[in-house]
């Protein structure tokens, strides 16, 4: 899944695709390299991030959508919380929702089962604009956050999505300390156990930043370990900026699990 935020103020490529031309070009360009998804993304979900309204997300993200589904038959993501946004990236041309706050705005279960597409539930502690104050999990990050999925995937399936449209993601970076999130990391394989596709997003955090010391354009060997140990330990979907890089990175592991296969049958 290529990352393509435009916005103003990503944490990473904040204000280098404000124009549609520039998106989707880059959009495409992400396809040609190995990307199989485009999540479109027109609020940034950053640390300390600003809401913005319904009216200037869908100003941001419609006419990517619907530029780059007029050249590509590319599975699009519309990365958002926003039942109105929801609906309208779909009608647009997308083809996906992927929400970090697990379907939990207003209306958004609603919507999201009346659209009948896949969706991404993702953890979140807090909200973007708090989240990185003193995150902290009493009975430990993995329990917490895997009953949190377990919680939202039931209530998904209560309001009439059909199992097999959902996705979860634990959330790396979302209202988790450092440790944290080696912790979710190291034990991602418990989330194996909720029977869903595993969708993480790892790329240029700053769990890579803050570990390796390095800032957000020196990052691809830190992200490229960490999607490799995420697919070994069970991922199924890799979030990311560095699109043909990571799909290397990403042959490589196959190659080597085809391999112990055969050795192990």
């Amino acid at each position: 899944m290529g990352i393509l935020n435009v916005t103003p103020d990503s944490f990473s490529d904040g204000g280098q695709y404000l124009a549609t031309e520039d998106a989707v070009s880059h959009a495409l360009e992400m396809v040609s390299q190995g990307a199989d998804m485009i999540d479109i993304g027109g609020e940034s979900t950053r640390p300390g991030a600003d809401e913005i309204s319904v009216d200037d997300e869908l100003k941001r993200v419609l006419p990517v959508i619907e530029s780059l589904r007029d050249q590509s038959d590319v599975t699009i993501s519309i990365d958002t919380s926003k039942a109105d946004v929801m609906r309208a990236a779909i009608e647009a041309g997308a083809n996906m929702i992927n929400d970090v706050a697990a379907l939990r705005m207003e209306n958004a279960l609603q919507t999201a089962a009346e659209l009948d597409v896949p969706v991404c539930l993702m953890h979140m502690q807090g909200e973007p604009r708090t989240m990185q104050q003193s995150p902290y999990y009493d009975a430990g990050v993995v329990s917490e956050v895997k009953a949190f999925l377990a919680d939202r995937i039931e209530a998904a399936i209560d309001a009439g999505i059909k199992r097999s449209n959902l996705l979860i993601d634990p959330g790396f970076g979302f209202g988790k300390t450092l440790q944290h999130n080696y912790q979710l990391l190291a034990g991602l394989n418990d989330f194996s156990d909720l029977g869903l596709p595993i969708l993480v997003g790892l790329s240029r955090k700053s769990m890579i930043g803050n570990l390796l010391n390095t800032d957000v354009g020196d990052r691809l060997a830190g992200s490229l370990a960490a999607a490799v140990i995420a697919v070994h330990n069970g991922a199924n979907v890799l979030r990311v900026h560095d699109v043909r890089e990571t799909s290397q990175a990403v042959e490589v592991i196959h190659a080597c699990h085809e391999a112990n296969n055969l050795i192990n049958p």
